[in-house]
């Protein structure tokens, strides 16, 4: 792990504190899952923590979303209410930023999905987001698109409106200032 790709003792006590609080406000996204555990997992994978940090740093709020006893790791997703505000106004891959010549986005999702640590949520993923909550009501977030689709220059996304989860297409090259992405991390 490179030096910049790690959290100081502070930074990393600083971020625990903050997940603790949010694990303890919302036990309804992870009944049964004790912080104790969760906690002695992220102390034994530092290069999570900093992944955990971008996370919050974009506000993406991450939290304990389940555990998968087969590999033994716990899931985090963003939780913000709305899609994490340092993550929008991006198109989707490196592809379409490429591909645009005039009013180029800072970056994509998945460029900046990778340079986290992180992953775009699946449709599956984003779904089962939505059964813990209510997420993206204002907002919407790129999920992770199939081949084929994406092959024809397209990208999906989703939101929640009319307490209903929405999947809709967009050019991989379009971005909004109310779009960003939702990512997921095992630890």
């Amino acid at each position: 792990m490179s030096q910049q790709n790690k959290l100081s003792a502070e930074q990393q006590e600083e971020l625990l504190s903050v997940l603790e609080t949010r694990f303890e406000k919302n036990m309804q996204r992870h009944k049964g899952l004790e912080w104790s555990k969760v906690e002695a997992k992220l102390k034994a994978n530092p290069d999570k923590l900093w992944s955990l940090d971008e996370m919050e740093r974009t506000e993406g709020e991450p939290d304990v979303v389940g555990f998968d006893a087969k590999t033994g790791e716990y899931i985090f997703y963003d939780c913000s209410a709305e899609s994490p505000k340092g993550r929008r106004s991006i198109c989707y891959d490196h592809e379409a930023l490429e591909k645009r010549k005039e009013n180029k986005p800072a970056n994509s999702a998945i460029n900046l999905a990778e340079e986290m640590g992180i992953e775009i949520l699946t449709e599956e993923q984003y779904r089962e987001l939505q059964q813990l909550g209510k997420f993206d009501a204002k907002t919407s977030s790129w999920i992770q698109t199939p081949a084929n689709i994406r092959k024809l220059g397209g990208a999906i996304f989703s939101d929640f409106r009319y307490d209903t989860v929405f999947v809709y297409h967009n050019g991989a090259d379009s971005y909004y200032a109310a779009r960003g992405f939702r990512g997921s991390l095992r630890i």
